[in-house]
């Protein structure tokens, strides 16, 4: 059965799918593990000037508490994700495993939480596959229809609605198929955006091109 990250990393990069399985599970960065934590803080940081100067946000303490407020105002499920009532649970699908950060109950719906920066709208789109995939699970378990889930990303103050629309599904269908049918290495992409930031590009064999070169 495919963990969340394999379909998301396989929407992403097959090749990259092919070195990390064969690396094994990572282990959580600290900074990764701290922005994680401040999904499960917002009220305390929306309160009190002092644990948000401390915290380890990406924006302004005014962006950050600007962002959020909006998403306050707006989300419907905005004190489930404020103090959810089950967290870090692992969700087990009929094709997917792995862990959803938070699970709203009414409605029902996965809330992932990304350390990295959000687009300007939307998720991005191996994002987006994962969250699929968290979703499906939490289906597949409680046996009845998830047609949302949200993505948050804590460190920018950024809580998004993403609805499962066709596309989307569509995505993550996709992304699964490529997952089955990595048992070797996959051809090389040619994305230098994609190869610069993975671990696994001196395994790959990617060169990625530097500005001078393509001059």
């Amino acid at each position: 059965m495919h963990t969340f990250r394999d379909v998301e990393t396989a929407a992403y990069c097959p090749r990259k799918l092919y070195y990390r399985r064969r690396a094994g599970p990572p282990d959580v960065p600290d900074d990764v593990a701290a922005c994680r934590s401040l999904a499960f803080e917002y009220e305390r940081l929306l309160d009190s000037d002092a644990d948000l100067l401390a915290a380890p946000i990406d924006v302004s303490p005014t962006t950050f508490r600007s962002r959020l407020g909006q998403a306050k105002a707006r989300l419907d499920a905005w004190e489930a994700l404020a103090d959810p009532p089950i967290r870090e649970r692992t969700l087990e699908g009929r094709e997917c495993r792995g862990v959803a950060h938070k699970t709203i109950e009414d409605p029902l719906a996965p809330s992932l939480v990304f350390a990295g920066r959000p687009p300007e709208e939307g998720v991005w789109e191996p994002q987006t596959v994962r969250l699929v995939a968290a979703a499906k699970a939490l289906s597949w378990e409680r046996e009845t229809p998830v047609e949302r889930a949200f993505a948050e990303y804590p460190a920018y103050g950024v809580v998004r609605t993403v609805p499962l629309t066709t596309r989307r599904k569509a995505a993550y269908r996709s992304a699964v198929r490529t997952a089955d049918a990595v048992d070797g290495p996959p051809a090389r992409i040619d994305n230098d955006a994609k190869c610069s930031p993975c671990e696994f590009r001196e395994q790959c064999g990617v060169r990625t091109r530097s500005l001078r070169s393509l001059l």
